[in-house]
């Protein structure tokens, strides 16, 4: 509750709400890295009435924490690609790096004497800082959170070197100068700190982002109330009030057609896996 996914959902489904004429309860599965979620709305009755809300982790723990229970193609049927959110290096202010060039300069000459807030394998801080580490060429220890605030508490004092969080939760740290921002993902600046270059443009090809969010309905849901769902979400990413209330929190609202989410999971499940390959996705 209150993180990047419960927020979406909830700013998505208050207009589905007004919309339908229908309440729509966003209900909180946390737990192995959201496989306890996905796996009950994999088991879900397919009428409609019960949908998921998921993020990244649905393709990447087929790699770091498979299950059992159900498979993330064969057991969900897609709906609609919602948004990607961009992800900041964070430093502490008083830190001795001023530039992401700094911080892997000196990562390679002291490998794995740096260390890193996440919440554990398969957040998102945790995949955007694996995956920083891999293009950089750097190894870094982790150090895992049970909650966002304790890592940014922690970055903050210098308990921790950098942490890589999605945007939007940590912009009144970086405006008040509690922590220091060093690059963004994605192939643009993000328009809330228009002075923060990308990875890309510092020479780390970090362009798509690692926390993207997706509709998903359990397999065998009616085809005509996908494609109903998919319509009206469309609609509410193209409001004025969703665009306002999104944009400052650093999502990239997306939508278009189920095959387009559908080509998202698919891709990442065999872009996680690829990374994988360098034993990067296990803990040191």
């Amino acid at each position: 509750a209150g993180g990047t996914l419960d927020t979406l959902a909830r700013i998505s489904s208050q207009k589905l709400s007004e919309k339908w004429g229908q309440s729509l309860l966003v209900e909180n599965r946390p737990g192995a890295g959201g496989n306890i979620g996905e796996g009950a709305a994999a088991r879900a009755v397919p009428d409609g009435y019960t949908l998921h809300f998921g993020a990244q982790s649905l393709a990447v723990n087929v790699t770091i924490a498979p299950q059992k229970d159900f498979d993330p193609v064969k057991d969900f049927e897609p709906i609609i690609l919602v948004a990607t959110a961009q992800d900041v290096l964070m430093v502490p202010p008083d830190s001795p790096f001023h530039s992401v060039k700094e911080l892997i300069g000196y990562a390679k000459t002291h490998p794995a004497q740096l260390n890193y807030a996440t919440l554990g394998p398969g957040t998102s801080a945790y995949l955007a800082t694996v995956l920083f580490s891999d293009l950089a060429g750097i190894k870094m220890q982790n150090v895992p959170y049970t909650a966002v605030s304790q890592a940014s508490t922690d970055l903050m004092s210098g308990r921790v070197s950098l942490f890589i969080p999605t945007l939007g939760g940590h912009l009144g740290h970086i405006k008040a100068g509690s922590a220091r921002a060093l690059a963004v993902s994605g192939s643009v600046r993000a328009d809330q700190l228009p002075d923060v270059p990308t990875f890309e443009e510092i020479g780390v090809p970090f362009v798509a982002e690692t926390s993207w969010y997706g509709i998903y309905a359990p397999k065998g849901t009616p085809r005509e109330i996908i494609a109903k769902i998919n319509k009206d979400v469309n609609l509410i990413l193209e409001s004025p009030d969703v665009k306002e209330r999104s944009t400052p929190l650093g999502f990239r609202l997306i939508g278009g057609p189920p095959e387009k989410l559908r080509a998202k999971l698919e891709s990442e499940i065999a872009r996680w896996a690829d990374v994988a390959k360098s034993g990067s996705l296990v803990e040191k």
